[in-house]
């Protein structure tokens, strides 16, 4: 069966983030120097706390850190052979589906994300919101500044904005029995209070980005990315506050074809969302996490190889 690559956005509650891999595979040890290398001293820190198991859901050290470990998984399973026939990733993890379609360079793609990063540090505190309903119905609550982030699939939407207005949207809903669960964050990504953001983002825009060299559906538009998404700059820095249409852009990626999704990231947060899609409950497509509890690679690499 042919494989597509999954990349989170997500994964900051995972304070290890495979961390046990480090310094036992080669591939992805090399590659998270290299990343790490050219992050600088963000870098630095962010690979300090995660090989000690620190606190990293601070945006200065999440964003890295997750880029990091999305790219150098993405490049250890490509390592195996593994020929993907289409990338997908969730909000910052489109970055690293992009720069192994060869939209970015890997300097290109760390100096966006270090920018974001440098951008998003003087936004005023939010968070985000899980909520198991569907955008449709979490319309009529938004406020202040609160607005969708995400739609990963039918009924599950995400929410982000401010601490105070967020924390009211979220009484509203609870009170109306709503089930809502905090997504580790401390940044109001998807929101429009990230718009400050984008324009210091998109005033200190320095990268030339191809088209790509291989599909990559894009939850930024719900559907396969054009080579004019991917050589927009205003179409990258948007992503700070733009919904991640990540639900209708898995779809419309298994709609194109049937196969293996492998979830190249800590945690299982895009598996659990693939196996509510109609074509892996129907068999017509499958699902694997890359890592298991222990962050074993070793089952989906038998799989796969």
């Amino acid at each position: 069966m042919d494989v597509a690559l999954m990349f989170p956005g997500q994964g900051s509650q995972y304070p290890r983030m495979a961390a046990s891999l480090y310094g036992t595979d080669a591939v992805f040890t090399s590659v998270i120097d290299e990343v790490f290398e050219l992050f600088g001293e963000i870098g630095s820190v962010a690979c300090d706390d995660w090989l000690s198991g620190a606190d990293v859901d601070h945006v200065s050290r999440a964003q890295p850190l997750l880029f990091a470990v999305d790219y150098a998984l993405g490049r250890m399973v490509l390592s195996w052979g593994v020929k993907p026939v289409a990338l997908i990733g969730h909000s910052a993890g489109e970055v690293v589906a992009a720069t192994l379609a060869g939209v970015f360079s890997l300097e290109e793609a760390v100096s966006l994300v270090r920018d974001r990063v440098v951008s998003a540090v003087s936004i005023p505190s939010g968070g985000m919101l899980a909520v198991a309903a569907s955008e449709a119905e979490l319309m009529p609550y938004l406020e202040g500044d609160v607005a969708i982030a995400a739609v990963n699939s039918a009924r599950q939407t995400m929410l982000a904005g401010p601490d105070e207005p967020l924390a009211a949207v979220r009484a509203r809903l609870e009170a109306d029995e709503f089930v809502v669960v905090t997504v580790p964050a401390t940044t109001p990504f998807h929101s429009p209070a990230m718009q400050p953001a984008v324009d210091e983002a998109l005033a200190a825009w320095n990268v030339s980005p191809s088209a790509p060299r291989m599909p990559v559906y894009s939850g930024y538009t719900g559907t396969l990315m054009t080579p004019e998404d991917a050589l927009s700059p205003r179409f990258w820095t948007r992503q700070l506050t733009d919904a991640v249409y990540f639900g209708p852009a898995l779809n419309d990626l298994l709609a194109m074809y049937d196969v293996l999704l492998v979830e190249a990231g800590p945690g299982q947060t895009l598996t659990s969302f693939a196996r509510r899609t109609k074509a892996v409950r129907h068999g017509a497509s499958q699902v694997l996490p890359l890592l298991d509890a222990s962050d074993s690679v070793e089952a989906a690499r038998a799989r796969l190889v």
